[in-house]
C-alpha cells in the first residue's frame, strides 16, 4: 500500500467540515437539529442556524442546559447535535453527559470545536487536553477525532445515521488536505494508510499529518512504517492494531492530548492483554497548554514529525 500524502496548497479547519456537513444534512433530514452554547461562530454551526432557524437552538452559556435540552429533543424523536468548545462540553457539562444521555442511551451527538492546544492563543484554561478520557471512560459512549475536513464531512454523516451518543472533537487551525482514494470513515475502523514491517505508528487529528511526514523521513532512512489513523478512540480497532503490532513489534501513538487516558492509553490498555510489546507515546506529557500560536505550541510540546521520527527511531532499537 503506497503512502498518502498532504496538500499543503488546500487547507481548511475540521470545525469547517462540520459546520458544513451539518448545513448538507439540514437539507436532506428534517429531524436533524442543533444546540449551541452562545459559539456558534466558532464552532461553526451558524451556517445551520441561518439556513435552518427553526431547527436551531442558542442556549447561551450554560453548557449543562445544552445537553439537557439535547437529550430532551432526543427523547422526541430528533437527532441533535450539540456543540461547545471542547473544555466545556467535556467538562462543565460531564455529569449531564453521563446521566442524561449516555446511561439513558440517547441519540445525541455531542461535537466539541476547540481541542487540544491548536486552540492557541486562548491559552490552558481553554485548551482542552482531557477530553478523549473523560469521555471514553463513560460506558457505551463513542469517541471520534478526525484528521482532516473531509474525514469531518464522513464523520458528521456517519454518526447522523449511527443510533446512539457520540462524541466528537473538531479543532481550530487550517490543515493540509489529506490526498486519499476510495477512502470511506467506518466508526471503530482505523484507516490504513501505509503498510510497513518495522515500527506501527498509531495517530489522530492534527498528528496525522505529522506523522505521514514521519513516516516518509523514516522510509528515506530504510525504516519501514504502518501509519493507522485511528480517528475513533471508543470503539478502537482492535483487530487493526493487533495485525500491525504482530507485524511491526513496536508502537508508537501519538496524539493531540495528554499521555494518560487517551489514544495510547487505550492501544496500551488492549496491547497488554492481547500482545504485549513497547508502545511510546507522543502526546501532552501530563502538562497544561500554554498561549502562543497553534504552530508555535506543537514545536513547543514536541509535537511534530521530528519527534515522531525520534519515537519510532527508539521503538525500533528496542525491539
Amino acid at each position: 500500500m503506497g503512502a498518502v500524502s498532504a496538500s499543503s496548497a488546500d487547507q481548511k479547519a475540521t470545525r469547517d467540515g462540520y459546520g458544513d456537513a451539518l448545513h448538507e444534512l439540514g437539507a436532506g433530514r428534517s429531524d436533524i437539529v442543533v444546540l449551541d452554547a452562545d459559539l456558534s461562530g466558532s464552532t461553526k454551526t451558524n451556517k445551520f442556524a441561518k439556513a435552518f432557524p427553526d431547527r436551531f437552538f442558542n442556549v447561551g452559556v450554560a453548557e449543562q442546559n445544552l445537553v439537557g435540552h439535547a437529550a430532551g429533543l432526543a427523547l422526541s424523536g430528533y437527532v441533535p447535535f450539540a456543540s461547545s468548545f471542547a473544555m466545556f462540553l467535556s467538562g462543565r457539562a460531564w455529569e449531564v453527559v453521563r446521566n442524561s444521555v449516555v446511561y439513558p442511551f440517547l441519540n445525541v451527538k455531542l461535537v466539541a470545536s476547540h481541542g487540544g492546544i491548536t486552540v492557541g492563543e486562548d491559552g490552558a484554561s481553554h485548551q482542552c487536553i482531557e477530553d478523549f478520557a473523560t469521555m471514553r471512560a463513560i460506558p457505551e459512549m463513542v469517541v471520534i477525532c478526525p484528521s482532516d475536513y473531509n474525514e469531518t464531512k464522513q464523520i458528521i454523516h456517519a454518526i447522523a445515521d449511527y443510533k446512539g451518543p457520540v462524541y466528537v472533537r473538531v479543532g481550530r487551525p487550517n490543515l493540509p488536505l489529506i490526498e486519499r482514494e476510495n477512502y470511506k470513515f467506518e466508526i471503530g475502523k482505523a484507516e490504513v494508510m501505509r503498510e510497513g514491517k518495522d515500527v506501527l505508528i498509531i495517530a489522530n487529528g492534527v498528528l496525522v499529518n505529522e506523522a505521514m511526514i514521519a513516516v516518509k523521513e523514516l522510509e528515506a532512512e530504510g525504516i519501514q512504517a504502518t501509519l493507522l489513523n485511528m480517528a475513533t478512540i471508543k470503539p478502537i480497532d482492535k483487530e487493526a492494531i493487533l495485525k500491525y503490532a504482530k507485524l511491526c513489534g513496536a508502537v508508537v501513538t501519538c496524539e493531540e492530548h495528554n499521555v494518560i487516558g487517551g489514544l495510547g492509553s487505550a492501544v496500551s490498555e488492549f496491547l497488554s492483554e492481547e500482545h504485549p510489546v513497547r508502545v511510546l507515546k507522543l502526546g501532552m506529557k501530563d502538562s497544561f497548554g500554554k498561549s502562543g500560536t497553534w504552530s508555535g505550541l506543537l514545536d513547543y510540546f514536541g509535537l511534530r514529525s521530528k519527534n515522531i521520527v525520534e519515537l519510532a527511531k527508539k521503538a525500533v532499537q528496542s525491539k
